[in-house]
């Protein structure tokens, strides 16, 4: 009986995957789908192993589509902002945590994650703090939250404020959590958006 409900969530998942390759599915909704799963406890066991990997990859076939010069421009600007930025949500994170009375492990897992890479950023500090699996857990949730958030508001606010490409592109980067995230808000933009977000998320 487990082995057959096993099956049959693989196969949705081998649909779905499918599906992400077509046109009419963007990654937001693909986003959302993943989400759905989680929620249900649909989880296949073995595709979990592959997705570091495939986010890896993807990042590198992307970069052989990007300008050069653009990228080091990118680079040389983003690099400060991004500086600025981390240290500012850090402290302020772990400051709003204690206003607010919130366990300070969490605090600084969500804030880790909000400042510098979503989900990499909390699975890197967590060992070091010595989080237990609850902490982790409530702060990833937070974080993934937010980003299947900012996916479908960002592109709207930029277009309602008329961002150009290239401040979409360093918005994106810096106020999005994980890297995926970032590459579909730009992607979703434009062109030029997409290049600048991926470059500076990445530094």
């Amino acid at each position: 009986m487990v082995v057959l409900a096993q099956k049959k969530i693989n196969l949705i998942y081998c649909v779905v995957i499918f599906l992400t390759f077509m046109p009419f599915l963007s990654p937001s909704i693909a986003l959302f789908i993943g989400l759905l799963f989680s929620f249900l406890g649909l989880k296949h066991e073995n595709i979990s192993k592959y997705t570091s990997l495939a986010l890896q990859s993807s990042i590198v076939l992307m970069g052989f589509g990007m300008n050069l010069t653009q990228v080091i421009s990118a680079s040389q600007t983003g690099f400060t902002i991004t500086l600025i930025s981390v240290i500012f949500v850090l402290i302020s994170g772990i400051l709003i945590g204690k206003l607010l009375k919130v366990d300070s492990k969490i605090s600084l897992l969500i804030a880790s994650g909000t400042a510098i890479c979503g989900g990499s950023a909390i699975a890197a500090v967590a060992p070091v703090i010595n989080a237990k699996n609850y902490q982790i857990s409530f702060s990833l949730v937070v974080i993934f939250v937010l980003n299947a958030i900012a996916l479908v508001l960002f592109p709207i606010l930029g277009h309602y404020f008329n961002l150009s490409q290239e401040a979409f592109g360093y918005w994106a980067a810096i106020a999005i959590h994980d890297t995926s995230s970032v590459v579909d808000a730009g992607a979703t933009y434009g062109v030029k958006a997409l290049n600048i977000a991926t470059t500076v998320k990445l530094v």
